[in-house]
């Protein structure tokens, strides 16, 4: 009697091929609440841990090399270990990490950030980009003096305070450790340009927060080409500042982030990932009118009862400095973004025609150098590059990535030497046409394991 031999299940592999990774995650967890130090790389039934990376390639301690669309949370847009930012580190470490002092490095990287970005005339640096966030509400409180910020339903604006609510959807209004005081200062709304008329009108407004990539970095697309300009117009017209969250398009988007792309300015722009050369760091740039409520004066009641207070040990230090001067001065070139987007858009594509010939219902969509990736979900677009998906709502949008489906998918793909991120992931200079080409492929592979596996329905 011959016998079948029983195909292992996906689940099995991963377990199997990443077993040194699950070792070490079990030893995280004893040291680290859940065993991870980001809220995104909480990952079932354990997360690859990592042992070096170079270009768009990272190696896994399990000994595996897998084409990276992580790259950084997004933040390497010229790979891992660029030449020319690796350099610039080190030759900055040699010099001194931390002055505790102002320093010409500063100054250059304020001058690159005003250079590039449109609303740019005076910049402030932070520490990352939840701090950029924080730091634009509370200069726009101040600038106006109103309380009430307003954001859109689904927009990702860092894990401060403020602007948790509503990240996930309309009705995410309460979230764990945050008083209701505060987030009761917060309105969501949908992208619409009629309810923020109606909204604004009140006249209580101090900013609108967005990001104008559509929410979490075009996950959420918004309605149309005209929304962003709509808004634009509704906040000048009722002494509401606009601030840009760009921490992901900027200098993504085009070298100029979103704004430059789409011509429309805001009042203010948050900046990270891409603005330090994937150090930490983030920056708050904006009008000088506004900009100038954090500078000092000769008046002790200015200084002490309006200016806005920003302390931070890590403000633009020498290190990150150094680094994103040299990123800067290399995203400055708009083939930049060209190549990344058209890497992006051959995934897409790639994966929205494999889907097809596997009759497995899901879509791929984005925007610029990202994608994202939906299992289990149908849209009415019937386009191979999808910018705005039919059909779907934001909460199906943003469960894409963490659906059963998707573990699965990024499981599969991980066996076959692909890390994905949230269920898409970025694209940087450091991709090449065959590690693309090697992605669909492995895409290709994993859907036609899980059809076999009957995941399909």
């Amino acid at each position: 009697m011959v016998q079948t031999a029983t195909r292992q299940s996906i689940g099995a592999e991963f377990t199997e091929h990443f077993a040194v990774s699950k070792e070490r995650y079990g030893r995280a967890q004893t040291l680290i609440p859940g065993g991870v130090t980001h809220d995104s790389r909480h990952f079932r039934p354990f997360p690859v841990t990592v042992d070096r990376a170079e270009g768009a390639h990272k190696w896994s301690v399990d000994g595996h090399e897998l084409i990276d669309y992580a790259i950084g949370h997004g933040s390497l847009i010229l790979g891992h270990n660029n030449p020319l930012v690796s350099t610039a580190i080190r030759e900055q470490l040699a010099q001194g990490t931390h002055f505790g002092a102002g320093h010409d490095g500063e100054v250059r990287w304020a001058d690159r950030v005003r250079k590039l970005i449109p609303s740019a005339e005076q910049v402030k640096f932070t520490g990352s980009g939840t701090e950029a966030t924080m730091l634009a509400v509370r200069l726009a409180r101040a600038a106006t003096g109103r309380k009430q910020i307003v954001k859109f339903a689904g927009h990702f604006h860092g894990w401060n305070d403020y602007l948790l609510k509503g990240e996930r959807s309309l009705t995410d209004d309460h979230v764990a450790g945050i008083p209701e005081q505060v987030l009761d200062t917060v309105d969501v709304l949908p992208a619409d340009v009629t309810a923020l008329r109606e909204r604004l009108a009140k006249g209580d407004v101090a900013a609108v927060i967005m990001e104008p990539s559509g929410g979490s970095w075009s996950m959420v697309p918004l309605p149309d080409d005209e929304f962003l300009r709509q808004v634009r117009e509704a906040t000048a017209a009722n002494g509401t500042l606009l601030i840009f969250d760009e921490v992901i398009s900027g200098f993504r988007w085009s070298p100029g982030g979103a704004q430059a792309k789409f011509g429309v300015t805001p009042d203010l722009t948050t900046l990270a990932k891409i603005v330090a050369g994937g150090l930490p760091g983030g920056a708050v740039a904006g009008r000088l009118e506004v900009m100038q409520f954090l500078a000092f004066k000769d008046d002790p009641d200015w200084n002490t009862n309006r200016r806005v207070r920003h302390p931070g040990t890590y403000n633009a230090n020498p290190m990150s400095a150094a680094a994103g001067v040299a990123c800067l001065d290399l995203v400055s070139d708009p083939d930049v973004q060209s190549y990344c987007d058209d890497l992006a858009a051959k995934i897409r594509v790639g994966m929205n025609q494999t889907l097809r010939h596997h009759g497995a219902p899901g879509f791929a969509w984005g925007e610029s150098s990202t994608f994202h990736l939906a299992l289990g979900v149908e849209t009415t677009s019937t386009e191979d590059d999808i910018r705005r998906p039919q059909g779907i709502d934001l909460s199906g949008a943003k469960s894409a990535g963490k659906s059963s489906l998707a573990i699965t998918l990024g499981q599969g793909m991980l066996i076959e030497g692909v890390d994905l991120f949230g269920g898409g992931g970025l694209t940087s200079v450091a991709h090449s046409d065959e590690d693309v080409e090697r992605t669909i492929a492995a895409f290709d592979r994993t859907l036609r394991r899980m059809a076999d596996d009957g995941l399909f329905g």
